[in-house]
């Protein structure tokens, strides 16, 4: 009998064992191809050499100092190497344990910060609808999934969220993808104007969304626009790229391909690739000064952040993305899986949208491709594909609640860096069996 309080009190899981790249294999020795890398974690799979023996020989060193009487040395070479890398502006970062640790950082962060200026008035946070930012109070506020938000709404505090860039399901027929993304951009002035510029903190959204609604990217332009937006009223642009980031979409940043510099991004999941739980919050050089110019001290803290073993598996992750001209792979990785995917759904009467960017791709169930209706909710079809998939060895990342936290069903594709192209054949092979599998049952399901 288990003791583990379980996400799921009625499953009956199987336990991990082991793992050998991008494979996982469970105690009766059944195998299983992890085509999203958990939650888009696991980016170079599974039990990787490199990250493993980082972790060995940094355990030899040391493996708690407390960051209130110590720095150290993995934190510090990391933070070097993620600044490296980050958009122009970002000079600073903030380590915590989790993506929605960041989140909670960035939004304490952005209030201390007006605060700091001489701005007190400013405490409001503007989102969009359909994303997901985390599962502490802070973060489920900010986040715009009803159906994560609905059982704690008393607990939460106020948000403001506007519509998402969501091209398959806003764009208007004849509208251009450019026009949709300047027209999807200007609800966030509308809002500010409506709730008054004086008041309004921070914008926070992800450049490509993930949990809640499939790899869904903003279209050219509508980032630019936002960050126009948010200089022209003196907000501040909160990226969070907790699932997208850290290479996923194919560049370090996803933001990157926007064309955008925000002023905090968080980034987490396969920063430290499942290896040790690690999340960052980077920061703009003017945030940073304002706290050291003023009071000197960011009212804020965990214990564990900026913990020596967890930055030590970061940096080899970052290290091994680099060395191994991993961004690359990742480019031409996703490509073949989108090709492959268009291949075998392209015709398919009940997949609607493949989108997404590099290794980071979502298919969207529809019961009618020319109308664009969803499923039943009542039938749960995401979990029969989850549930299928795991048949056949596949782990894939299915949800349902894709367009109002209610309706529409997707599945989300995050496979490790490392997979190579007859990985992808057997990912696309196993989800195409699971799918059509859980549709059958969908038909044969009592009315």
């Amino acid at each position: 009998m288990s003791h583990v309080f379980h996400r799921h009190t009625k499953a009956s899981l199987p336990t991990a064992a082991t793992g050998e790249g991008p494979w996982l294999i469970d105690t009766a020795g059944r195998r299983y191809l992890d085509a999203s890398g958990g939650a888009a974690v696991s980016c170079l799979g599974h039990n990787h050499p490199a990250v493993i023996r980082a972790l060995h020989e940094q355990l030899d060193r040391i493996a708690f100092a407390h960051t209130a009487f110590f720095t150290n040395e993995p934190m510090e070479r990391l933070a070097t190497e993620l600044i490296a890398g980050a958009p122009p502006g970002i000079e600073r970062v903030w380590f915590t344990s989790g993506g929605s640790e960041a989140i909670e950082a960035a939004i304490k962060l952005a209030r201390q910060y007006f605060l700091e200026i001489g701005e007190p008035e400013r405490h409001r946070l503007i989102a969009r609808r359909q994303s997901y930012h985390g599962n502490t109070l802070g973060a489920l506020a900010a986040g715009g999934n009803e159906w994560r938000r609905r059982a704690f709404e008393p607990l939460l505090i106020r948000t403001e969220h506007i519509a998402p860039c969501y091209a398959y399901r806003e764009r208007r027929a004849n509208e251009s993808e450019q026009a949709y993304g300047l027209r999807a951009a200007e609800a966030l002035r509308e809002r500010i104007e409506a709730v008054g510029p004086e008041r309004v903190m921070a914008f926070i959204a992800e450049p490509v969304v993930g949990a809640t609604a499939g790899a869904v990217p903003a279209v050219p332009g509508y980032f630019r626009r936002i960050r126009d937006i948010c200089d022209e009223y003196g907000v501040l642009l909160i990226l969070d790229e907790v699932m997208c980031g850290m290479g996923r979409t194919g560049t370090l940043f996803a933001c990157e391909q926007d064309g955008v510099a925000p002023d905090m991004i968080a980034v987490a999941k396969g920063v430290g690739a499942g290896y040790q739980p690690l999340a960052a919050l980077l920061v703009s050089g003017s945030i940073h000064e304002a706290i050291r110019a003023g009071s000197g001290f960011f009212q804020h803290g965990h214990t564990y952040m900026g913990h020596p073993l967890a930055c030590a598996a970061g940096l080899a992750v970052i290290d091994t993305i680099r060395e191994d001209a991993l961004l690359a792979r990742v480019r031409q990785l996703g490509a073949g899986l989108r090709a492959r995917l268009e291949a075998r759904f392209g015709d398919h009467p009940h997949i609607g949208d493949c989108r997404g960017r590099g290794l980071f791709l979502g298919l969207e169930l529809v019961a009618d491709r020319d109308s664009q209706a969803p499923f039943d909710p009542a039938l749960a079809l995401h979990a029969r594909v989850k549930r299928e998939a795991m048949q056949r060895g596949l782990i894939c990342y299915p949800m349902g609640g894709t367009i109002d936290g209610h309706h529409g069903d997707h599945i989300l594709l995050a496979p490790p860096f490392i997979v190579d192209d007859e990985h992808l054949d057997v990912v696309v092979e196993r989800l195409g069996a699971a799918i059509d599998a859980a549709i059958a049952s969908v038909r044969e399901a009592p009315a």
